[in-house]
């Protein structure tokens, strides 16, 4: 030992000894004190006469004397109060609780460890005493991520609205009509016989003067006769006798629609509007005679609305790991034209750290003296992590005001219906570059941030309506999450709700509301799948930082006992 070491060693040594002289002395005087309070009791004791009501809660002979005789009573009457005892129901019911996993998941926690324990020189070997670092060998990668996401695409059928136009002609035609004028007297119950379709009453005239004078200035009747009616009759009426029979050339004309007859016959082809194509000259000679009209042919223009059969899932529906979930009507149109498929799938692998190692220079030594520096990985169990966790997120996410735990928050993105901007891809898509470019096209910034709040896997997926249709198509559909302060939050409520038989409610209404207290105790941690949060509470990795930190508390040793030596 050196010079500078015994003294060293001297110095620490005395003032302990100095200590520990004043430590003796102080305990001796308090056991003195204690002996003697001890002993005034116990000189008490012994000189009062016995008695059994100096006994606290003795009453004679107690109930228990009994199990001198008979001890296995004991052990019946123990048995019998044990489902009313509070403190082993407690007992049992935490035992009950406590969460429970299968073997593969444990198998997949501790992968790593396994791989490390079959050939563990080739990540520990070429450890030295020297003091150096040594060389790091990368850990073998894990097991990949466990979590899920649900992804939506649509079938059904498209709308295309258009114009088509057909057209219409005016035909005219003349023909030789011949005319039967008959008189009858309107007083005359006979010319109910000209009351025939082929007649109309055409005018009208006095009837023969009765009583007139005729003067200068002409002929002046004083009782005229009876007004006479005149009918013209398109063919002869039976007993009467023409007052005259003429002809005459009559002209007709018809709008010719026979090539718009399919269009006028289409539900799905409304409004029609005609535009004159044909309007000079508007006076023409049709056999023989002028015939003037202001237009002779128009085109007519209906807007019309074609469906054709359209679907996105091909990429879902072949993607490895993607399962069919359900499929329902997003319109509240019958028949229902847009139909949504949700399916189940993995979200892909993400790439593994490169900063997880495990390294061989955790030896330090001093004149001669080494230690080796411990590393322990984080050996926690990922059951008693995950309820620690559930019972810090509890707390913090309970509302007074409600009563309740783990409420969610409404949020919601739009899409067009086989539209290429898309504003609700969520976990599972990457973002597209550019926020202010989305922003820009119709997305919203809150949009966004769903987005990467259901990238991070806070977000549950509760359904799809449609929020604007045109003739039972859906063009525009909202998605609807609800969305949570944390992961365990969203895998409690998504799974509890399972247990609990209360689905999600529609989407148009779901107000992502928590779990009320006696709903919470009825959930069952154990049957909970959490192996999404197992990685983020398992991780068995040193990274480079701890390493430079234990570097640099071994070089603040080393300079301290060189300071020392000096």
């Amino acid at each position: 030992m050196t010079r500078l070491t015994l003294a060293l060693a001297l110095a620490l040594a005395l003032p302990c000894a100095a200590q520990a002289q004043t430590t003796a002395d102080a305990a001796k005087a308090d056991g003195k004190a204690f002996g003697r309070d001890i002993g005034a009791a116990a000189q008490s004791a012994a000189t009062t006469q016995p008695s059994a009501d100096r006994v606290p809660g003795f009453n004679g002979t107690p109930s228990q004397s009994g199990y001198f005789d008979d001890p296995k009573s004991m052990e019946r009457a123990a048995a019998s109060q044990v489902s009313s005892n509070t403190g082993y129901q407690t007992m049992r019911d935490s035992m009950d609780r406590r969460a429970r996993f299968d073997k593969v998941d444990l198998d997949a926690t501790i992968a790593r460890s396994k791989t490390i324990s079959q050939d563990p020189l080739s990540y520990t070997s070429g450890m030295g005493v020297s003091g150096t670092q040594g060389r790091c060998v990368p850990l073998p990668p894990t097991s990949g991520t466990a979590a899920r996401y649900k992804a939506t695409c649509n079938t059904g059928y498209t709308v295309e609205s258009g114009t088509q136009s057909c057209a219409v002609t005016l035909q005219a035609s003349v023909t030789t009509v011949t005319d039967y004028l008959y008189y009858c007297s309107r007083l005359d119950p006979d010319c109910t016989a000209f009351q025939l379709p082929t007649c109309r009453r055409t005018g009208s005239h006095p009837g023969k003067c009765l009583q007139g004078v005729d003067t200068p200035g002409g002929f002046k009747c004083f009782e005229p006769g009876d007004p006479v009616d005149e009918y013209t009759c398109s063919a002869p009426v039976a007993g009467e006798t023409p007052i005259r029979v003429s002809t005459r050339q009559s002209v007709s004309t018809a709008k010719d629609e026979s090539q718009c007859a399919n269009l006028a016959a289409d539900s799905n082809c409304t409004n029609p509007v005609e535009t004159c194509t044909d309007s000079d000259p508007t006076t023409r000679i049709i056999d023989g005679v002028a015939v003037t009209q202001p237009c002779w042919a128009w085109r007519r223009d209906y807007q019309c609305n074609r469906f054709s059969p359209a679907q996105d899932c091909d990429t879902l529906a072949s993607t490895p790991g993607c399962t069919l979930e359900q499929e329902y009507c997003i319109t509240d149109e019958v028949p229902c034209r847009t139909f949504e498929r949700v399916y189940d799938c993995p979200v892909p692998d993400q790439p593994q750290d490169p900063n997880q190692f495990i390294c061989d220079g955790d030896v330090y030594c001093i004149d001669g003296s080494c230690e080796t520096i411990q590393r322990q990985a984080n050996d926690e169990f990922k059951d008693a992590v995950v309820a620690l966790n559930a019972m810090d997120q509890a707390r913090r996410e309970f509302d007074p005001d409600s009563l309740t735990l783990f409420k969610g928050t409404r949020e919601s993105c739009s899409s067009k219906v086989f539209g290429i901007l898309n504003c609700c891809k969520g976990k599972g898509f990457p973002l597209i570059p550019g926020i202010q470019l989305l922003v820009a096209l119709g997305c919203s910034r809150e949009e966004m941030l769903l987005h990467q709040k259901d990238v991070q896997g806070l977000c549950a997926y509760v359904g799809t309506y449609c929020s604007s249709s045109f003739l039972g198509v859906c063009l525009t559909k909202r998605k609807v999450y609800c969305c949570f302060e944390s992961k365990l939050s969203r895998i409690l409520q998504e799974q509890g709700r399972l247990q609990l038989n209360k689905p999600w409610g529609k989407p148009k209404t779901e107000q992502c509301l928590g779990f009320t207290i006696d709903e919470f105790s009825r959930l069952d941690l154990s049957k909970m799948d959490f192996s999404e949060v197992y990685a983020e509470f398992t991780d068995a990795a040193r990274l480079p930082d701890e390493l430079q930190a234990a570097t640099q508390i071994q070089q603040k040793i080393e300079d301290y006992y060189a300071n020392a030596r000096n």
